[in-house]
């Protein structure tokens, strides 16, 4: 067994970070609040340890955990989320402050089991690697301070979270009896059609079933508006966003065994075009501007089933591009969200009338993110969509193209509504406070406009790295004789 230590160095340094924040957290009640005096350095410290492990590889404890460069670019987008959120906690008002070690220990323990999800390449391991970022977002939730719709929204996370879990383990017995092995690329070399094998295709969708509650994909998608709706809007963010990379890696190192004609491929294809429409009509009828971002990440957990069903190269670059455009795209509005909110509240769209005049850069950076998310151009969603048509289209989904054009069509009206509010409607007087204008408010949602505009027109050096590791896995695909390429 290969006990090379330093392919795993961004994954101890998050270990040791997660000890200090529970001995933090075990620590006198007086302790806790000082958490946010050095945790924004040590994620960033973190971001900067993960980036710098871009170009390991190799492979740990008997294959089950494999360095690649889809490992790694799925790490730097976990860490740089993180580094955002905590940056975003930071004043959390509905957070109390003995709870806030608390907090950020189960933030850390969740990333790092996504950090570790990203690098797992056989089934038990990522049922193990995602039931360590699950059961820590499960606690998380109900923490918001004086909501009874915290509560409820954490029991509804928690069951639903158990129904995907169930399913996960009972679709994993199935394919180890009918396959006779759990290694991904083993798998690969598998028999996956229903008619000659069909335990192992009803294992796998189970499985993955697991995989698209955290994806919210259609149709296990429910408690997501509800739970968005009811955590505190930084907490929403985090739920929002880092999951959804874990789901995401999974789904991409699985699709390299998919082929044009199976049965799961055709599901997968249907899957995408449901929810892509679900969400987005759901969507247009939202006033609560976290149900719409519920529904909204509904649809786009729609779009990336575009790329994932092509199994080819360009389809997973495209669909890692357009995950990682997705973590910029709603870290940023929710950061706007969470700083026009500075009691805490939900908001509305009414809540959004007149920013541009209290908080002007708070204002265009929301603009950016509403259109990033439309998918309208010069911006990074932009790019990805486009990344995601052009392999759906030459691989011969054209339906599923069309459709996702149509979904796009929808969504402009409910992201553009944001835009309206912001700079069309007039603030009606209320009692209410007004929107952080400070620096720190204001720069930070500058910078992640500023990523969404500069990728959206210099996407090279981000989807070239993408495509790199979708061809890792492809060239892996290749070597055990799978996927039918």
């Amino acid at each position: 067994m290969n006990y090379n230590l330093s392919l795993i160095v961004p994954e101890l340094f998050y270990l040791f970070l997660v000890v200090a924040l529970m001995i933090q957290s075990c620590g006198n009640r007086e302790w806790k609040p000082d958490v946010e005096k050095w945790l924004p350095f040590g994620a960033g410290l973190g971001l900067f340890t993960t980036i710098a492990a871009y170009s390991a590889h190799g492979t740990l404890f008997y294959d089950v955990y494999k360095v690649d460069l889809m490992s790694q670019f799925f790490k730097i987008a976990i860490a740089f989320g993180f580094f955002v959120i905590v940056l975003n906690t930071s004043r959390q008002p509905t957070l109390a402050d003995e709870k806030r070690a608390d907090y950020y220990m189960l933030l850390g323990f969740s990333t790092l089991g996504l950090i570790m999800l990203a690098s797992c390449v056989e089934l038990i391991t990522i049922y193990l690697a995602l039931e360590l970022a699950s059961y820590s977002m499960y606690a998380i939730i109900p923490l918001r301070a004086k909501s009874k719709g915290a509560a409820e929204s954490g029991v509804k996370y928690i069951l639903f979270g158990a129904v995907a879990t169930a399913l996960a383990l009972y679709g994993l017995s199935y394919v180890m009896a009918s396959q006779h092995t759990t290694y991904i690329a083993e798998l690969a070399t598998k028999n996956w059609h229903f008619a000659e094998n069909p335990m192992a295709v009803v294992g796998l969708c189970l499985f993955l079933g697991g995989m698209f509650f955290k994806l919210a994909l259609f149709p296990f998608h429910f408690w997501c508006p509800d739970v968005y709706q009811g955590a505190s809007n930084e907490t929403a963010a985090f739920v929002a966003t880092m999951p959804k990379m874990g789901a995401i890696v999974v789904l991409v190192r699985l699709a390299t065994f998919l082929e044009p004609g199976l049965e799961i491929t055709t599901l997968l294809a249907i899957l995408g075009a449901c929810s892509m429409t679900f969400g987005n009509l759901s969507a247009l009828v939202q006033k609560d501007l976290k149900r719409l971002l519920g529904f909204s990440s509904v649809a786009h957990a729609g779009y990336i089933m575009v790329g994932l069903v092509s199994g080819t190269p360009e389809g997973l670059g495209a669909a890692a591009f357009y995950a990682m455009a997705y973590l910029l795209m709603n870290l940023l509005v929710f950061w706007v969200i969470s700083r026009v909110a500075v009691d805490g509240r939900n908001l509305e769209y009414s809540d959004l009338n007149g920013l541009y005049k209290k908080a002007p850069v708070l204002a265009f950076s929301l603009a950016a993110g509403a259109f990033a998310l439309v998918g309208l151009p010069p911006t990074m969603g932009f790019m990805g969509k486009f990344f995601l048509i052009t392999s759906a289209w030459d691989h011969g989904y054209n339906w599923l193209v069309i459709i996702l054009v149509l979904n796009s069509a929808i969504a402009i009206y409910y992201y553009l509504s944001l835009f309206r509010h912001a700079f069309t409607e007039e603030k009606v007087p209320g009692n209410h406070p007004d929107p952080d204008n400070g620096w720190f408010a204001s720069a930070g949602a500058g910078m992640l406009a500023a990523a969404v505009l500069v990728v959206g027109i210099l996407p090279a050096p981000l989807f070239n790295f993408a495509i790199d590791a979708g061809k890792v896995l492809y060239g892996i695909a290749v070597a055990t004789g799978g996927g039918g390429h």
